[in-house]
């Protein structure tokens, strides 16, 4: 990732670089074609966005001077950059499925319903997926694996899917920012020119005071379900009891995807070799055929268990029923791509920056264009490759630090894509962990999703208090001297 190079304000074609007012045609384009679309009318976000990509292509080729291949080739660049997001989507359903055949995630729902209590239940889910996501370095693997399970275990608990949904995703992210084994981690260091350890050690104090907030918040929900009553356990632990093999060897694929992770496979042989290990599993300890076993891969699972509720939350769609929230993220890319290879995000994050009086300013400024162009690109790898390689020599002007860069683009960049219903990201989280709620959008349990909203908040206010530049405002200050 860290070789892709986007357009700055400066190397983008001047016959061909778009106006404050042109760049502002299309972006409000989107806007529109959403809000109508999904908001209005209620369309599914396919619709809307290929609105949007239409409008977005008309106008690159009739205003700002493409030609057809110039425009094809901007989308297809979107795509090439979201490819593995596209891939890990496509592994990941099948993962499930041959999971839940396994028994791995019937058994993780078993033992947790006997483990955890409503009323801790939600902050040590986020605790739990935060140390899992720092372990392996992948918020989407621990969301796609655990996070299914924790679904089950707050249904199993009388907890509220959606803030059960809400602390998985903070836990996760907020493991995956700290994580040196992390590819938006390693990715922000790179292209800023951090070193990988200082920059997650920059993030250090930010992501504890909005992870701890997010803890805090959790705990206080945690009286509120309590309050209102907890389901009958035994309702499904029994059926799980009684349709699974449940033992030590359900385990067997967890175990293998995380060892490898923790060893610094990527996530994607990892999650493969979770794929086999979860239909050795089916057949040797479920007393399922060889074929049996792949069909789920491909098919999901439809499990007969006797209780509707244990049903509803273990039945899968296997790889076959990605192609709803792939046909999503893959349009969102494309109209990210177009926007990006246009130079429309490029001149948002420029005149962004404009207005940059101080430190503070250039940092909180540096969030706000890692946010849009997330909101924009529908891809988290460029809301930090975007703003973190167009804004570097602002920060050598203003005396500070390539971490500061690199932390503010992480902060406000990795963490806030699932508060954009269209970003790969927010359709990923939802279609995984409400895979049998139609219709359902990031909206469901965006509320709860703390961690999503203090992260750049916490920034912006470290930013303009001036909580660690200290070390940098007399070379700052010096700068803005000599420019004056």
């Amino acid at each position: 990732m860290s070789e892709y190079t986007p357009l700055t304000y400066e190397t983008i074609d001047e016959a061909k670089r778009p106006s404050l007012g042109e760049a502002l045609v299309p972006i409000v384009a989107v806007v529109a074609a959403l809000g109508i679309g999904s908001g209005f009318l209620g369309l599914a976000p396919h619709a809307p966005l290929l609105w949007s990509i239409a409008f977005t292509g008309l106008f690159a080729r009739y205003r700002l001077g493409y030609d057809w291949d110039g425009v094809y080739d901007a989308a297809a660049a979107g795509i090439r950059m979201g490819l593995q997001a596209i891939l890990i989507l496509f592994v990941i359903y099948g993962l499930i499925a041959t999971w839940t055949s396994a028994g791995t995630i019937p058994g993780l729902m078993y033992y947790g319903l006997g483990a955890l209590s409503p009323t801790v239940f939600l902050p040590a889910t986020a605790i739990l997926s935060a140390i899992v996501a720092f372990a392996i370095g992948s918020s989407w693997t621990t969301v796609g694996t655990l996070g299914v399970a924790f679904i089950g275990i707050g249904s199993g608990l009388g907890v509220s899917a959606p803030m059960t949904a809400g602390a998985i995703v903070s836990g996760a992210y907020a493991g995956d920012k700290q994580s040196p084994l992390s590819d938006t981690t390693n990715l922000a260091a790179a292209v800023t020119n951090s070193g990988l350890y200082d920059h997650i050690r920059a993030m250090r104090t930010g992501t504890a005071l909005a992870f701890g907030l997010s803890l805090v918040a959790y705990a206080a929900l945690g009286v509120y379900a309590v309050s209102g009553g907890g389901a009958d356990v035994a309702s499904i632990s029994e059926p799980l009891a009684d349709s699974y093999a449940l033992g030590p060897l359900v385990f067997l694929p967890l175990v293998v995807t995380f060892g490898l992770a923790i060893r610094g496979y990527p996530p994607l042989p990892s999650l493969i070799a979770g794929i086999f290990a979860g239909v050795f599993t089916t057949v040797l300890v479920q007393d399922v055929g060889f074929a049996a076993a792949w069909d789920v891969f491909l098919n999901g699972t439809s499990p007969e268990t006797g209780s509707k509720l244990v049903n509803g939350l273990l039945t899968t769609g296997g790889i076959d029923g990605s192609a709803w929230t792939i046909a999503v993220v893959v349009a969102a890319l494309s109209l990210g791509g177009l926007l990006e290879r246009t130079g429309v995000l490029a001149t948002l994050a420029y005149h962004l920056t404009s207005a940059v009086y101080s430190p503070g300013s250039l940092v909180a400024g540096t969030g706000a264009a890692a946010m849009v162009t997330n909101a924009f690109s529908a891809q988290q790898y460029m809301s930090i490759v975007v703003p973190g390689m167009s804004l570097r020599s602002l920060y050598e002007e203003y005396g500070l630090d390539e971490t500061d860069l690199s932390r503010a683009v992480e902060a406000a960049g990795t963490p806030t894509g699932p508060l954009f219903p269209w970003h790969a990201g927010a359709v990923y989280m939802t279609g995984v962990l409400f895979p049998n709620t139609a219709g359902a959008t990031s909206w469901l349990w965006l509320p709860f999703y703390f961690f999503g909203f203090l992260s750049p908040l916490v920034l912006f206010a470290m930013a303009f208090s001036g909580h660690g530049y200290d070390q940098n405002r007399d070379l700052a200050d010096a700068a803005v001297v000599a420019d004056d």
